[in-house]
């Protein structure tokens, strides 16, 4: 397998209140080609600190594969789509992969 250093690929966290919710938000992601890919994991449970009080949530995530040309729109669909008040959305650099798969992940994002 051949991989590829220095992609201008990013891997998107994004938590969402249920399963159902995370499907919508990445349907929508891919449909507006703000995402190659969104996997959806239905049953995390997430431990936080929100307006002084400390809770304990069961949510679902997304991994969003997507550009980073592409972020700055994603990220915005995202703030205006998502149901939570402050929404996670955290981008990771992915530093090498598959140049066959970084290379669709870029084909299926529209700059």
């Amino acid at each position: 397998m051949t991989t590829t250093p220095d992609t201008d690929v990013l891997v998107v966290l994004c938590t969402c209140p249920d399963e159902d919710t995370a499907a919508e938000l990445a349907g929508g992601l891919v449909e507006e080609r703000l995402a190659a890919c969104v996997n959806v994991l239905p049953a995390i449970r997430s431990i936080y600190r929100w307006q002084g009080q400390t809770c304990d949530d069961a949510e679902a995530l997304m991994v969003i594969k997507t550009t980073a040309d592409a972020f700055d729109a994603l990220q915005d669909w995202l703030l205006d789509a998502h149901p939570y008040e402050t929404p996670e959305v955290i981008a990771l650099p992915v530093s090498a992969g598959s140049a066959v798969y970084l290379g669709w992940v870029a084909g299926e994002v529209a700059p």
